[in-house]
C-alpha cells in the first residue's frame, strides 16, 4: 500500500510540473512573440538596413548562449527577451524588402503568418492530445539542421538559388519535426526549464515563417 501509495504521488507531481511547463512555456512564448513583432515593426517603421550575415549570426548564438547559460535564472528571461527582440529587428528589414519587390508583398507576408499559425498550432495540438513520444527523432533533428544550416550559408555565399529553396523547404519540415519533438519532451518530462523550451519553439516558429516566406515569394510573388 506504501508502494502505492508513493508512485500515485510521484505520478501526480509529475503531472503538475508537466502542466508548469507547458504553462510557463506557451505563456513566455506568446510574450517574445509579441516582443519580437513589435522590434519588426519598429525596424520596419524606421527603415532599418539589415544588419548582415555576419552581424546576425554572431548576435543570434550569442545571445543563443546567453539564454542557455543563464536559463536557471532571471537572468535568463532578460536573454531570452533580447535574443527574440533581436530576431525581431533582423526580420523587419526582410519583411520591408518583401513588401517593396512584390505588390502583393502584403499578402506574402499574411499568407506566411498564417500558415505558420496553422502548423504551429496544428503541430502543438497533435502532440498534446495523442501524447505521442517523439524523442526518437532527436538525432535525425540534430543531422538535418546542421546539414540544412551548412547548406543555407553555401546558399548565400555562393548564390545558388535552387539550393536556397530546397533549404526553405528542408527547414519546413525540420521545424515542423522540431514543434513536435519539442512539445513531446515537455509532455514526458524530457524538458523541465520552460526558457529552453521557448527558445526551441520560437526558433522552429521564426524558421518556419521565413522560409514559408521565401517559398511563397518565389512562387507567388506578382513584380
Amino acid at each position: 500500500m506504501m508502494r502505492l501509495n508513493t508512485a500515485t504521488v510521484r505520478s501526480e507531481s509529475r503531472i503538475l510540473t508537466t502542466n508548469k511547463v507547458l504553462k510557463n512555456t506557451y505563456l513566455l512564448l506568446s510574450m517574445t512573440l509579441l516582443f519580437s513583432a513589435g522590434t519588426a515593426a519598429l525596424a520596419m517603421m524606421l527603415n532599418l538596413p539589415h544588419p548582415g550575415l555576419i552581424v546576425t549570426m554572431v548576435g543570434y548564438f550569442g545571445l543563443l548562449f546567453l539564454t542557455t547559460r543563464f536559463s536557471n535564472s532571471a537572468l535568463g528571461l532578460v536573454f531570452v527577451f533580447a535574443l527574440t527582440g533581436f530576431m525581431g529587428m533582423t526580420l523587419g528589414p526582410i519583411l520591408n524588402m518583401y513588401i517593396q519587390a512584390y505588390s502583393n508583398g502584403h499578402q506574402l507576408v499574411l499568407t506566411a503568418l498564417g500558415g505558420t499559425g496553422v502548423i504551429f498550432l496544428g503541430l502543438s495540438a497533435y502532440a498534446l492530445i495523442s501524447r505521442k513520444d517523439f524523442s526518437f527523432i532527436a538525432g535525425f533533428l540534430m543531422v538535418g539542421i546542421m546539414v540544412a544550416f551548412l547548406a543555407g550559408l553555401a546558399a548565400v555565399l555562393f548564390s545558388i538559388p535552387a539550393l536556397s529553396l530546397a533549404v526553405s523547404a528542408m527547414f519546413i519540415l525540420l521545424m515542423s519535426a522540431m514543434i513536435l519533438y519539442q512539445t513531446s519532451e515537455i509532455i514526458h518530462g524530457g524538458e523541465t526549464n520552460y526558457i529552453l523550451a521557448t527558445v526551441s519553439l520560437y526558433v522552429s516558429i521564426y524558421n518556419l515563417f521565413t522560409s514559408l516566406l521565401q517559398l511563397l515569394g518565389v512562387f507567388g510573388g506578382e513584380d
